[in-house]
């Protein structure tokens, strides 16, 4: 229960200063976190990274800022982090559907984020299967992309990802490179900015595998809690890793260790109800 107090307090820090200027090393301070757990936990429990739910907040408040205290357009897109009263417009339309000045006169309709607290939810005493398992340093290789996670459009671009590789030329020496463990999905540097993360599909690296687009990526030693998957891809795992961060974490006694995740993908019917596969989580305990 600490977990869940110290998370939302840091959220009532953000709704305290959110059209002020947001320390972020102070909010993770609060939330007695590192920067890549908090992130990686609030995206994961939330659906929106916590740079997107900051800047919905800000375009939520600015309809009112607009339209009953009747503020400025420049004044309000400064006062919600906009470097210009133009980069303001673009995105409160993107948001809304109308321009701040269309809003300011009236008669139209608009989106609203509201703020959030985590809340554990009891749902019938549903088990959720893990293991641990302890590894030595692990090295693979495959293909990337730059995966967005605002909007959920994550749910989308990896499934899609997925549906193109294996037409892609690149992808012949990792399906011929393929080891024990199958193909494997790997998200990761989604440290280096909260609303984008590299995902690779690959293999464990071989000597053999080579050539220009070829990634290389290395784990060191680490615990994983192991999470089996059953049924057709992606619904099935992607129920699985909405309990990781919901469920999992919030009642036991692990933290997120930092690493890559994996998703580890055996061969068979990925659209059978009995397809099988895994993700696995980095975790150290508390």
């Amino acid at each position: 229960m600490d977990w869940i107090k110290s998370t939302n307090d840091a959220i009532e820090y953000v709704e305290s200063n959110l059209l002020d200027i947001i320390d972020f090393d102070h909010l993770y301070q609060i939330a007695c976190s590192t920067p890549y757990h908090f992130q990686v936990t609030f995206s994961r429990l939330t659906g929106m990274s916590l740079i997107e739910y900051i800047r919905k907040r800000r375009l939520t408040i600015a309809v009112s800022e607009l339209c009953q205290n009747k503020r400025k357009v420049i004044d309000v897109a400064y006062e919600c982090g906009y470097e210009t009263p133009e980069a303001f417009s673009k995105a409160f339309k993107r948001f809304h559907g109308v321009t701040p000045s269309l809003a300011k006169k009236g008669g139209h309709s608009f989106q609203a984020v509201l703020p959030m607290s985590i809340q554990i939810s009891l749902k019938g005493a549903l088990p959720m299967d893990y293991r641990i398992e302890k590894k030595k340093a692990m090295s693979f290789k495959g293909l990337s992309r730059n995966i967005t996670s605002v909007d959920n459009q994550n749910f989308k671009l990896i499934p899609e990802f997925w549906t193109e590789f294996s037409s892609l030329e690149l992808a012949k020496p990792v399906l011929n490179n393929m080891g024990p463990l199958g193909l494997v999905g790997v998200c990761y540097n989604d440290e280096k900015d909260m609303d984008f993360f590299d995902y690779m599909i690959g293999v464990e690296s071989t000597p053999e595998l080579t050539g220009e687009g070829i990634k290389t990526l290395d784990i060191p030693e680490a615990a994983w809690a192991v999470f089996p998957s059953k049924g057709a891809l992606p619904e099935a795992i992607q129920t699985v890793w909405k309990r990781i961060f919901k469920e999992f974490f919030p009642g036991t006694n692990y933290e997120h260790a930092q690493l890559p995740e994996l998703e580890i993908y055996p061969d068979g019917d990925t659209s059978s109800e009995d397809y099988y596969c895994e993700v696995w989580i980095p975790i150290i305990e508390k």
